[in-house]
């Protein structure tokens, strides 16, 4: 997988498209990922009794991987993800600038 946890990350594709965001949940089994802010969808709750919250909120869906891109921490543009092996350590690299992250 190579968007993990903590990535920023543009949606390149759907509703959200342009928007950025930091990766909060990423599930390998079905290549999807969770970022707050987008791709929400509102749910209608029942009243708890022990908080008294109820009504409609919103909560953030996951989306295909395939929908976002890596946003390069170096050169601050989105990019695809490279792997560059050095002394057996496994590293993703920037395609557009070449640095490692």
């Amino acid at each position: 997988m190579k968007i993990k946890k903590g990535d920023k990350v543009r949606v390149v594709a759907g509703k959200n498209n342009g928007q950025e965001g930091v990766v909060e949940r990423v599930y390998v089994k079905q290549e999807t990922v969770v970022v707050p802010g987008i791709n929400m969808y509102k749910r209608h709750m029942k009243r708890d009794p022990q908080t008294g919250q109820g009504g409609i909120i919103e909560i953030p869906r996951a989306m295909q991987i395939s929908n976002v891109m890596l946003i390069c921490p170096k050169c601050g543009k989105p990019t695809r993800v490279g792997y560059k092996i050095e002394k057996s350590k496994k590293y993703r690299i920037c395609k557009k600038c070449e640095k490692l992250f």
